[in-house]
């Protein structure tokens, strides 16, 4: 078994079963819908025409290729959209590398060749994205092989195994074909997202944001800049927004729509479920940079009688973001907020305990409550949630600390 790189396979003579040479690789491709990782073919340029090359066909695969079977059995080359070619669709491109949480430019691709019953099987096992790479390929034919190896051992490789990377494709039709799901991406924390998304071309955003769950796609949304996510949403289908908006906390879905203009926001809200529209309408009311524009509708408030087990019921059923479960509220008469119980009181308390015992004293603020002010209250006390209450002391809503935080790196 050996590595060989993509750059050294590309020009590389091939010389057919007699040992004579009939044309040079110009390309290799690879059919995702079969295997993500094997060498389906390499395409050869003849002076009769375009042909390939399976693997199982190959003798030697390297700085020269040769094959056990004569050029009258290689079959003509015929393009393909479900065809992921290593030299067009990887070498220079942009790709996103999930295990380092960024966007990196291939220099080279790395293939490894396993000799099996007198023949190779070849699979794509890296992509090169440091200077080790790119040094091969500026230096191809220019400085003799050996001096070009003894370089490029003093240079640490900078490589990506191929389970970490995800391609970037913007054709619809393109990425189906070649199973192109974002996985590896879905699977990361929504800032991570963010910030690899922030890097990536207009086209290549909305690639990702037509790919990835919706859940994942509203979280990872939620951190991006204002500005970006205007962007975003303006690019894909409004039934598309709507998915990804009914899945976003409801202040975080008020505040990205209250950035678009009234005609775009209103298409939005007509394709959401009427539950989510009337909660993120109603936030919409509110003057973005109070305490009622940066609240969420989503909480946990249970009756003032209620014991733990009640609240652990509460919280197996609810559905919204994991900071508003940091605090569980008690509510009275006329839904009126009369406590607070932290959710670290509730796990280690009996089941049969009233709520009222644990409660503490809530800290609250009026819908209107300037955004600095909020800022403030949470410094002051070291909240992680603050209520919202309305002129008659009814809970309205909850600010949590990750809006806050927000609110404040978007200044």
């Amino acid at each position: 078994m050996s590595v060989v790189a993509l750059s050294e396979l590309l020009g590389a003579t091939v010389r057919d079963a007699s040992g004579t040479v009939r044309g040079r690789v110009r390309e290799i491709a690879v059919t995702p819908q079969d295997h993500p990782t094997r060498i389906a073919y390499l395409i050869v340029k003849t002076p009769d025409g375009e042909r390939i090359l399976p693997p199982d066909t190959l003798m030697s695969a390297g700085a020269s290729v040769r094959t056990a079977t004569e050029m009258s059995q290689w079959d003509r080359f015929s393009p393909s959209d479900g065809l992921l070619l290593l030299k067009r669709d990887l070498l220079d491109q942009q790709i996103i590398d999930v295990h380092g949480r960024k966007v990196v430019r291939v220099n080279d691709v790395e293939i490894e060749s396993t000799p099996v019953n007198r023949h190779l099987l070849l699979n794509v096992v890296a992509v090169d994205v440091g200077a080790r790479g790119a040094i091969r390929r500026l230096s191809k034919g220019l400085v003799p092989s050996f001096t070009l190896r003894a370089l490029l051992e003093k240079i640490p490789p900078r490589v990506i195994p191929w389970q970490f990377v995800d391609l970037l494709e913007t054709d619809p039709a393109r990425r189906v074909k070649l199973k192109i799901a974002y996985e590896g991406l879905a699977k990361l924390h929504p800032a991570d997202i963010a910030d690899i998304v922030e890097d990536l071309a207009p086209a290549e955003r909305e690639a990702v944001f037509e790919t990835i769950d919706e859940e994942v796609a509203a979280e990872a949304l939620e951190e991006i800049d204002p500005g970006i996510q205007v962007s975003i949403v303006e690019s894909l289908d409004k039934d598309r927004v709507a998915d990804i908006v009914e899945e976003m906390d409801p202040d975080a879905a008020a505040d990205l729509l209250g950035d678009l203009t009234e005609a775009q926001s209103g298409e939005i809200l007509e394709e959401m479920r009427p539950a989510e529209r009337r909660e993120v309408t109603q936030l919409l009311e509110f003057g973005e940079h109070t305490a009622a524009g940066r609240m969420t509708t989503e909480y946990i408030a249970v009756s003032e009688t209620a014991v733990v087990d009640d609240a652990i019921e509460a919280l197996k059923g609810f559905e919204g973001s994991r900071e508003a479960l940091a605090t569980i509220y008690l509510t009275g008469a006329g839904q009126k907020l009369v406590g607070s119980v932290p959710l670290v009181k509730i796990a280690i308390s009996s089941p049969a305990i009233q709520l009222s015992e644990l409660s503490e004293p809530h800290i609250a603020c009026a819908p209107d409550t300037p955004q600095d002010e909020v800022a403030a209250l949470f410094d002051k006390y070291n909240l992680i949630t603050l209520a919202v209450v309305d002129e008659h002391g009814r809970l309205a809503g909850i600010i949590t600390a990750d809006d806050v935080i927000t609110m404040l790196r978007h200044r």
